[in-house]
């Protein structure tokens, strides 16, 4: 059963909060209705070279447009965003040959993704309804047409300098090929209870009962060189997650200087979805969670840029879901150090990754360039060779117009990852070029 209460409350307080104070507003403020967005223009390609899965493209249109109102009542104030891609009929009829995470196979995928009530002063933001949630193992994975949002309560308090203390309470959620609200998250079959959800694990039945949601809570410290965050996550009936991390900056001021980063991530539990429904991951038995990450990141700032090695390790457990598989069920594969679009321990299962890279801008950082070499060695999946790009570019004279180009080329180095890879021994070549425009 779809949970639509707190949007519906947060609207309905919206209305009538509004007319309190909008002929004083018409008065004094032309500008009491902001109106924001993104054009998006996206085409991906998955390209495999094996005969034993198709090549895959994608296209889409659309965007995000955004109705916001000036804050009244000493800061209150109401969001809605509308989502719509449409594939213009370039993406064909199959869907094995369509690249489904975009916006997914159908033609057109529009939603209210957005609808709350804020509150906003010096020291406390209160959210209630459906939102855009930025937490380490909760956030929106914008790469898509469409940013995943989610429906509950988000508080974020600041009781002192430097300190932010952060709670959320989420009851459904909206994938990024959804075009509604639902109680499930990316272990769920595609078309769970008519979800268009693609692009998922799928380690549950159709028949398997909703998710409870997620409660979250943490804090975060930050300051010149310091920047520190530590997490409680209970995915209800998954998995509960500690998760910490940290980096110290030896000083960036525009000189070449080193920095260092940690994180520490601890998953248990048990009795929960996957043993009810006998799930299985990387051909592992077990199903309680217990999973273990670490990882370290060093390198050095330097103008317009840096240098970075990063190191992740997940260890086994035998006997554990997955062979102690990263239980993520929003995910969000770009904490860890060692990872890049779609090329990380979350998908491939227990082992260590090892990554070298570099970023710069350039031009009045209109220009921004990165790549990465990473090898990553594991238990179930086998070992992966990876060699990342992104090229992202604003002209001069369309400053809100941004033209990226990113790119992953894996291979697998084993007969182990060409036992269990869908592309065997070929190169797997993902490229996703991305134009936006703002507003």
């Amino acid at each position: 059963m779809r949970i639509h209460s707190l949007a519906a409350g947060a609207l309905a307080c919206a209305t009538m909060a509004l007319p309190m104070r909008a002929h004083a507003q018409a008065a004094t403020s032309p500008d009491f209705i902001h109106i924001s967005g993104q054009i998006r223009s996206y085409y991906f390609s998955r390209l495999t070279g094996s005969p034993r899965k198709d090549n895959q493209n994608a296209y889409s249109l659309g965007g995000i447009l955004n109705v916001s109102t000036e804050p009244v009542l000493g800061g209150f104030s109401a969001t809605a965003s509308l989502f719509y891609a449409n594939s213009l009929g370039a993406n064909g009829r199959n869907p094995a040959t369509i690249d489904s995470t975009l916006m997914g196979t159908g033609p057109t995928l529009a939603s209210l993704g957005q609808a709350y009530l804020q509150y906003r002063n010096d020291f406390l933001l209160l959210r209630a309804g459906d939102q855009i949630i930025k937490t380490p193992w909760m956030g929106p994975r914008d790469s898509r047409m469409f940013p995943q949002t989610y429906q509950g309560v988000f508080v974020a308090v600041k009781p002192v300098r430097d300190i932010t203390l952060v709670g959320t309470r989420v009851f459904a959620w909206q994938s990024r090929t959804s075009s509604r609200y639902a109680q499930d998250n990316l272990y769920y079959a595609t078309q769970y209870q008519n979800d268009d959800l693609y692009g998922t694990e799928g380690v549950l039945p159709r028949t398997a009962a909703p998710a409870p949601g997620t409660l979250a809570f943490g804090a975060t410290y930050k300051t010149h060189r310091v920047d520190a965050t530590a997490w409680y996550y209970n995915f209800y009936q998954f998995a509960r997650m500690f998760y910490t991390q940290g980096t110290y900056d030896f000083g960036h001021d525009g000189a070449v200087t080193p920095f260092v980063s940690g994180q520490f991530l601890r998953e248990w539990s048990g009795a929960g979805m996957f043993s009810r429904y006998d799930a299985v991951m990387f051909h592992q038995p077990g199903h309680d969670v217990d999973t273990t990450l670490e990882g370290i990141e060093g390198g050095v700032n330097i103008p317009h840029g840096k240098l970075f090695l990063g190191y992740d390790v997940l260890q086994p457990h035998p006997g554990a879901f997955g062979g102690g598989a990263l239980v993520s069920p929003y995910e969000n594969y770009k904490v860890m150090y060692a990872s890049f679009m779609s090329t990380s321990l979350v998908t491939f299962g227990p082992g260590h990754a090892i990554a070298l890279g570099a970023d710069y801008t350039a031009l009045d950082r209109r220009l921004s360039l990165m790549g990465a070499i990473a090898d990553f060695n594991t238990y179930y999946s086998g070992d992966i060779h990876a060699l990342y790009a992104s090229v992202q570019y604003r002209p001069t004279k369309l400053k809100n117009l941004t033209i990226r180009d990113r790119m992953v080329i894996n291979k697998c180095a084993n007969n182990l990852c060409n036992e269990t890879n869908t592309y065997g021994s070929h190169d797997f070549i993902y490229n996703r070029v991305m134009l936006a425009y703002r507003f």
